[in-house]
C-alpha cells in the first residue's frame, strides 16, 4: 500500500510538470514554435476546432510558422482567427498557405513574459507541495490504521521529500531553459 501512495504521488508529480511544459510552450519566444498555435480555435463550419486539426503547421525557417490547411476555403477563417488571439502576428496568405512571421521581442515584453514564465513556474512548484503535503497527510492516516511502525513511515516521507526536491530542482531547470529561449536574439 505505501509503494502506491509513493507511485501515485510519483505519477501527480510528473504530471504538474507535464501541465507547466505544455502552458510554457505557449509562451512566445523569439523562435518560430508550432506550440504558439495550439491554444488557436477556428469556427469549421459552426464548431470551435483546434487550429492543429484542421490545418499542417510547420516551421519551414527559425522566425516564420506556415499554416497548410487541409480545405483552401479556410484560408480566411484561419487568418482571422490567428490575429483575433492576440498573439502578436500578423498572418498573410497567398491563395496556398498562411504565412505567420515571428516578429523579434522587444526588451520590455520579453522581461514581461520572463515574469509569466516565473508564475507558471512556482505555480508548478506549489502543485508539487500540494502533493507531498497530500501524500505526507495519507502515511499519517495510513499509519494509524494499519499499525505500521514508524520507521517505516519515516523512510517513506524522506522518499517522497527526495522526490519532491528532485522534481522543483526540475522547475528550475526549466525555468532557465524557457528564459536562455526568450533572452535569444
Amino acid at each position: 500500500m505505501i509503494n502506491e501512495i509513493k507511485k501515485d504521488a510519483k505519477h501527480r508529480m510528473d504530471q504538474a510538470i507535464t501541465h507547466t511544459l505544455s502552458e510554457l510552450a505557449k509562451i512566445r519566444t523569439g523562435r518560430a514554435n508550432p506550440d504558439l498555435l495550439n491554444s488557436v480555435k477556428v469556427d469549421y463550419y459552426g464548431t470551435p476546432t483546434p487550429l492543429n486539426q484542421i490545418a499542417n503547421i510547420s516551421v519551414p525557417e527559425p522566425r516564420l510558422l506556415t499554416v497548410q490547411p487541409w480545405e483552401k476555403n479556410l484560408l480566411a477563417v484561419i487568418e482571422r482567427a490567428i490575429l483575433n488571439h492576440n498573439l502578436g502576428l500578423t498572418p498573410s496568405n497567398n491563395g496556398q498557405i498562411i504565412l505567420c512571421p515571428i516578429p523579434a521581442l522587444s526588451e520590455e515584453r520579453r522581461k514581461d513574459l520572463i515574469r509569466v514564465v516565473h508564475q507558471l513556474v512556482e505555480e508548478g512548484r506549489i502543485a508539487i507541495r500540494n502533493v507531498r503535503k497530500d501524500v505526507m497527510h495519507h502515511l499519517k492516516t495510513f499509519q494509524k490504521e494499519e499499525n505500521i511502525s514508524e520507521d517505516e513511515i519515516k523512510r517513506s516521507e524522506d522518499e517522497i521529500q527526495t522526490m519532491t526536491d528532485e522534481h522543483v530542482k526540475r522547475f528550475g531547470e526549466i525555468q532557465t531553459k524557457k528564459e536562455e529561449e526568450m533572452m535569444e536574439v
